[in-house]
């Protein structure tokens, strides 16, 4: 498929990408989700550290999750398994995503967006739920059937975490 034209239209398609994406994991609709993966998934949450110098928080190759499409495919089984202690009860969740920034890489059917997540979660009768700041790095390829997410790098504000277990996507 030839790219877009215009950013405007790269932009809405990106912006349709990730508000698809989020309600589709807020409704745990995980299977749907999946679809929208491409088959060459990278999906990192790299470990974030305090430093003096902010760009030293993040040492390459440390991550709480390093994932591809068949290790998420694994995951979605567990959960519908029952099996996933971390999601049991399973969390609602609410995401808002914003702060969209897209620009065109050198390659002509991927684009490179950048996001800010902001994920509300609760489980059980919690009294107060979490919630999980997240700027995401992503690299969206463009096919026949719409979006697919290439590669994702989402880098968590906090350096430790508030929330019990990270069993959610982000």
């Amino acid at each position: 498929m030839n790219a877009p034209a215009s950013t405007l239209e790269l932009m809405a398609m990106a912006q349709e990408f990730l508000a698809r994406e989020a309600k589709f994991l807020d409704e745990r609709r995980f299977w749907d989700w999946y679809a929208l993966l491409d088959d060459a998934l990278e999906y990192y949450v790299p470990i974030r550290q305090s430093r003096l110098a902010f760009g030293d928080e993040v040492e390459a190759g440390s991550y709480r999750i390093s994932d591809n499409k068949q290790h998420i495919h694994v995951r979605i089984k567990r959960v519908d398994s029952g099996a996933g202690w971390a999601e049991t009860p399973p969390s609602r969740t609410l995401r808002v995503v914003g702060s969209v920034l897209v620009a065109p890489t050198e390659r002509e059917d991927v684009i490179a967006v950048e996001s800010a997540l902001l994920l509300y979660r609760q489980r059980g009768h919690d009294e107060r739920g979490d919630v999980i700041p997240v700027r995401r790095q992503d690299l969206l390829r463009i096919t026949d059937g719409g979006l697919r997410l290439l590669k994702r790098n989402a880098l968590l504000a906090e350096a430790v975490l508030s929330t019990p277990n990270l069993g959610v996507f982000l």
